[in-house]
Order: structure tokens, then C-alpha cells, then sequence
């Protein structure tokens, strides 16, 4: 399979040493305080229907008001910042915040990480299945995939699956099923995946 390949052809140059950091890097957040892990969550929160490199961007500059602003206080602080959904995305955020004692007995608990994607996308406002993947990948739990339009659409192009409009649950889970099949042919987790599929596809490694 060429993309196989291609990502083959990519853990052997820089960007391959670079995502390795970059996984090791999740590790050690994961393993970091109940702090660390919300600013990690309200990251990903941000992200939904916004740029990665925006999220990124916002989430540095709000640091630690993620859980110390009340919720009128970090709407200000996202609009300043020039987030797109100020208002919605901080009442995700403080509502969040009432989960933050269960979100940790669950990260670091005996759950699989299915069942624990599961949990967070039914407890956790603003998180969807893509949104909840992505938070567990960043905090060191990479045996999901974190599927958006750009991966859609690279997989589409490969010929490996047929370009979709809408992300049903169902099909998320088929999509999800066709990339753990192709991190297993690259000696990788899916998590790891993604990062080699963005760099494909964007030229960029963020997180």
C-alpha cells in the first residue's frame, strides 16, 4: 500500500524523530497534575470546528485561566484572544471543570481506551468522539484514532475509503477500524498514525 510507504519512507527522516518526541512528550503529560491534564482537555475543546495551530495558540496564552476563571472571565479571555466561540466554549470549559475528579480517577484507571473515549464523550460538554481521542492521544493514550476531514480526505485520496459528508458514530468507528489496520502494517499505534497522516497532509506537526 503507498501510503504505507510513504509513511515508511517518513519515520526514517526528521519528521519521524520529531513525532517520536512528540509521543514521548504525550507520555509524560499524562503522567502530570490534574492542572496540566485540564489545560490539555480545554485545548481540545478549543478545537472543535477551529484551526489546531489556533487552539494552540489561544491555550498558551490563557494557560492556567483555564481552571481558575469563572466562566464570564474566560469568555473574555478567548474572545481577546480571538477565538471564534468565546461564549459557548467557556461554558464548556466550566462545566468541564465539574468532571475534573472523575476525568482523573478515569485516566487513570483500569478502563480500555475505548470505554474511556466513551465516558468522555457522554460527561465532557464540547467533546465529540474526534475531540475525545484527540485529548486521550495528547495525555498518552494512543490506541484511538483522531479522524477530521484532513485524514478523511488523505484515506479518499489513497483510494482506502470513500470520501464521506457527514461523521456518523458508525462511521467514525469503520474509519477508526481501516486505520488501526494500517498503524499495524507501520509497527505504530494509531495516535502515532495521525501524526504522520498530518504531517502528510499539512506539513506541520503540532499536537
Amino acid at each position: 500500500m503507498k501510503l504505507v510507504s510513504e509513511v515508511g519512507r517518513l519515520k526514517n527522516q526528521s519528521a519521524g524523530r520529531r513525532i517520536r518526541r512528540r509521543m514521548k512528550e504525550f507520555l509524560y503529560k499524562g503522567r502530570g497534575s490534574r492542572e496540566e491534564i485540564f489545560n490539555e482537555l480545554a485545548f481540545c475543546i478549543l478545537t472543535a470546528n477551529f484551526s489546531s495551530e489556533g487552539g494552540l495558540r489561544v491555550q498558551n496564552k490563557i494557560g492556567s485561566g483555564f481552571l481558575d476563571m469563572d466562566e464570564s472571565e474566560l469568555a473574555i479571555a478567548l474572545r481577546n484572544a480571538g477565538y471564534r466561540f468565546p461564549n459557548v466554549r467557556a461554558g464548556y470549559i466550566a462545566k468541564a471543570r465539574e468532571h475534573l475528579e472523575g476525568l482523573m480517577q478515569v485516566l487513570r484507571g483500569p478502563m480500555a481506551e475505548c470505554e474511556k473515549r466513551e465516558w468522555l464523550a457522554k460527561t465532557v460538554p464540547g467533546l465529540g468522539c474526534k475531540e475525545a481521542s484527540h485529548f486521550l492521544r495528547n495525555v498518552g493514550h494512543s490506541n484511538l484514532a483522531i479522524i477530521d476531514f484532513h485524514i478523511v480526505d488523505l484515506l479518499a485520496r489513497h483510494g482506502t475509503i470513500k470520501r464521506v459528508r457527514t461523521m456518523t458514530s458508525r462511521r467514525y468507528l469503520e474509519i477508526e477500524a481501516v486505520l488501526k489496520g494500517i498503524a499495524q502494517q507501520c509497527n505504530m499505534s494509531p495516535g502515532e498514525l495521525d501524526l504522520y497522516l498530518w504531517y502528510m497532509e499539512t506539513g506541520k506537526i503540532l499536537k
